[in-house]
């Protein structure tokens, strides 16, 4: 296995790598609507907050020289479920067809106050 990190999304709050490289697959750890410059959760809607959240995605598989159109499997993690079709308009344009395999969850509570968190599986 092989670490990935950037400076270009935010640092990890625990444990855990932003991302890891295993074989030919890719593991970005779950990102949520942190502006990587300042650690702080940024102000907005929950469109803003995916946004900002698929940008720190992005940002992960391009240090492992990769893109969002790489993503075999993304899950979201959702607290409030009525937020599911901003997210997912948002969402359908950072990925194109074929589309990755997907699954939506809604959560009682996240690590930080956010109102979305996602993780993907690429492959390299």
């Amino acid at each position: 296995m092989q670490p990935i990190t950037t400076d270009d999304a935010p640092e990890s709050i625990g444990p855990f790598s932003q991302g890891i490289r295993d074989g030919d697959r890719i593991y970005v750890s779950g990102q949520g609507p942190v502006d990587p410059d300042t650690g702080e959760i940024i102000d907005g809607d929950i469109a803003a907050q995916t946004e900002r959240t698929l940008e720190n995605i992005e940002a992960v598989l391009r240090a492992a020289d990769a893109s969002i159109d790489d993503a075999v499997k993304v899950t979201v993690f959702v607290q409030d479920m009525n937020d599911y079709d901003a997210i997912n308009e948002v969402y359908g344009s950072y990925v194109s067809e074929p589309y990755p395999a997907r699954s939506a969850v809604q959560v009682e509570d996240l690590p930080i106050d956010i109102g979305v968190e996602i993780e993907v599986v690429a492959s390299a």
